[in-house]
């Protein structure tokens, strides 16, 4: 069972395939399983409370005669908080963390036998790796998703030589996430993901590109590239624009139709990365880029770089190599010291961006941050007030910028076909963080999951399009 972000969706697989290659069965419902995993999420407290939730509920499955004997905590959440997460929550017959993963099927095994399993002990995870970003590669650490080897046991799906791929599918769509790299060397005074998740660690480009081929295999046609900090990728193989070189190698993957690059950090967005993303024939001209705020007192203080007349700049040149590209971000508002002039100047700044999707999160302390102890805190209250007010601006621009792609011809990836509906995602949303599009007219009639289709925009509702299907035929696979 999955919690948070497309990264645990990567990780999750991965332990799915070391558990089948191992001999155990994946079974669809909790009740039926000897044991249930639970990938946790420990981003922000609303996430945590998600995961705890889950473990509760997975052992309330439990009775004398029937349900999983064992519910196993993993994940960020337990990688996090490790032992003191174990004494709060007894329900959980262990708690696990990354390092486990290598041998998880022989761990729990000994758990379902009714082995009790040391609890996890937390540790700051950068000081796992190098200080310097060129010493760690080949470093001897366990990084979730990684999971590449040159023989492993017999694997469903491996190819028959080169590197095989230490994963399972759990979702069978048209898409899926491929890490591109774990971690971050960043120091944004309000995240703690680098403590759990450790310092900024690249995949060597024929392992992506293996598992690209693998899942291109199992009939996806998108590939979305996700990290903590996918603009930082290859700075430790020695090339820090190595993701120039490897988008079009991925885009060139038999099978693979779509390559989407998630996670930008604006302040590394370089122009030729841009030019990369923008122009090649099948990487889609789509930028998730982390902005935070606009005002540079509060990003300073965030630990970040940029304001909005960079911010603008930036955008600007993406759409003068791609005018119709898709572009989204998240922001925070009342983080500490935050006055009504920054946030005006976030105002200013959503409203001449023209992004297609926003995140609005209001700040929470969060631990072992350097915000947690910073002074100018707002009251829940009025962090509430702002995030509705963000919230509202944020609705009306964003539904003012999917009516401004009115005529625009798009391609269309089915997703869903229900009672007649057809639902996909253009090449400007990404999924589940993004609108989609409603395929309409008598042309979309026919379509099954996994066509990619040409269509025209005719209509919108907030975030998301309509979009009348081309009487042509769908992309066949490529």
């Amino acid at each position: 069972m999955t919690l948070g972000c497309a990264r645990n969706e990567v990780d999750s697989e991965e332990l799915a395939g070391r558990l089948t290659a191992a001999g155990w069965n994946l079974v669809a419902e909790p009740a039926d399983a000897d044991a249930v995993l639970v990938n946790t999420c420990g981003f922000v407290e609303a996430a945590k409370k998600d995961s705890v939730d889950t473990l509760l509920a997975a052992a309330d499955l439990r009775t004398a005669e029937e349900g999983p004997r064992a519910v196993v905590a993993v994940g960020c959440l337990a990688e996090r908080y490790g032992a003191t997460l174990a004494e709060a929550l007894p329900e959980a017959d262990a708690v696990l963390g990354f390092d486990a993963y290598d041998d998880i099927a022989a761990r729990l095994e000994r758990i379902v036998a009714g082995e009790r399993a040391p609890s996890h002990t937390p540790q700051d995870r950068r000081r796992l790796l190098p200080v310097s970003p060129v010493e760690r590669p080949g470093a001897a650490t366990s990084t979730p998703g990684h999971a590449v080897v040159l023989d492993p046991p017999d694997l469903a799906g491996a190819p028959a030589s080169g590197p095989r791929v230490v994963r399972r599918r759990l979702d069978g769509g048209p898409t899926a996430p491929l890490k591109l790299a774990s971690g971050c060397d960043r120091r944004c005074t309000f995240c703690a993901i680098p403590s759990f998740r450790g310092s900024f660690l690249s995949r060597r480009p024929p392992d992506v590109l293996a598992e690209a081929a693998w899942l291109a295999g199992q009939g996806v046609r998108e590939i979305v590239l996700v990290s903590e900090n996918s603009t930082s990728y290859g700075k430790d193989l020695g090339d820090l624009r190595l993701l120039e070189a490897l988008l079009p190698q991925l885009a060139a993957v038999p099978g693979v139709d779509r390559v989407r690059v998630s996670y930008l950090q604006p302040a590394e967005t370089r122009p030729s990365l841009v030019e990369v993303i923008a122009g090649t024939p099948g990487v889609v001209p789509y930028f998730d880029l982390s902005f935070q705020h606009a005002a540079p007192a509060v990003l300073r203080r965030m630990r970040r770089f940029g304001g909005t007349e960079e911010f603008l700049a930036l955008l600007a040149l993406i759409r003068s190599h791609a005018p119709e590209a898709g572009a989204r971000s998240n922001v925070i508002v009342g983080f500490p010291g935050e006055t009504e002039a920054d946030l005006e100047e976030l105002e200013r700044f959503l409203t001449l961006a023209r992004l297609d999707a926003v995140g609005v999160f209001g700040y929470s302390d969060e631990d072992g941050t350097a915000a947690e102890g910073f002074d100018g805190k707002l009251e829940p209250e009025e962090i509430r007030r702002r995030v509705e007010r963000i919230t509202t601006l944020v609705e009306e621009l964003t539904a003012q910028r999917a009516e401004d792609r009115l005529g625009e011809p798009v391609r269309v990836l089915v997703e869903r076909v229900s009672r007649g509906e057809v639902e996909g995602r253009t090449d400007t949303q990404a999924p589940e963080v993004d609108g989609t599009t409603l395929l309409v007219g008598a042309d979309a009639a026919g379509l099954v999951v996994g066509d990619l289709v040409e269509a025209t925009v005719v209509g919108s509702d907030g975030v998301d399009l309509r979009a009348a299907a081309r009487p042509a035929t769908p992309y066949a696979r490529s």
